[in-house]
């Protein structure tokens, strides 16, 4: 089941959007693999630390961060990749590796690639590793208000 906080907070403000139940996968093209989603399109939520500061960085699923052009991006030579243990409890009711791009229900700032902004919808894990949401990019964007940047992916 979706994590409880994403789906009241979806449920509340009358989102609609698609659930969709699949067969565990801990990655993220792996997820996209299982629900029929491209990787392109599969959004992948990864944690960094900027100045000591959780921070998620959405991209697609087939893509990979270049940590140096993020710090050049965020004017912080201090961006690094946070460790499970450093942000664990900030996710309670998610599972390690699928938590949602829903940085706002958490307290945490959300920096989105770019590549999204112009596809009509989002897909993303739901809290677990078997539960996927895919929804209108628009809502995410009204709800979530992430900061769209351009970064560079390999």
């Amino acid at each position: 089941m979706p994590a409880t906080k994403l789906k009241q907070f979806l449920d509340s403000r009358g989102i609609k959007y698609v659930s969709i139940q699949h067969s565990p996968a801990f990655s993220a093209a792996d997820v996209a693999a299982s629900a029929h989603i491209k990787s392109r399109d599969f959004a992948k939520t990864v944690i960094v630390k900027i100045a000591g500061v959780l921070a998620m960085v959405v991209l697609p699923a087939d893509r990979r961060i270049v940590l140096a052009d993020l710090r050049d991006m965020l004017g912080s030579p201090d961006v690094d990749l946070a460790s499970e243990k450093e942000f664990k409890d900030r996710f309670p009711d998610c599972e390690i590796g699928a938590m949602p791009p829903f940085g706002n229900l958490y307290n945490v700032p959300v920096y989105l690639a770019q590549s999204f902004t112009e596809e009509p919808e989002i897909a993303f894990n739901a809290g677990t590793h078997s539960d996927a949401i895919k929804m209108s990019f628009d809502d995410f964007a009204a709800l979530v208000q992430p900061n769209v940047i351009d970064f560079v992916t390999t």
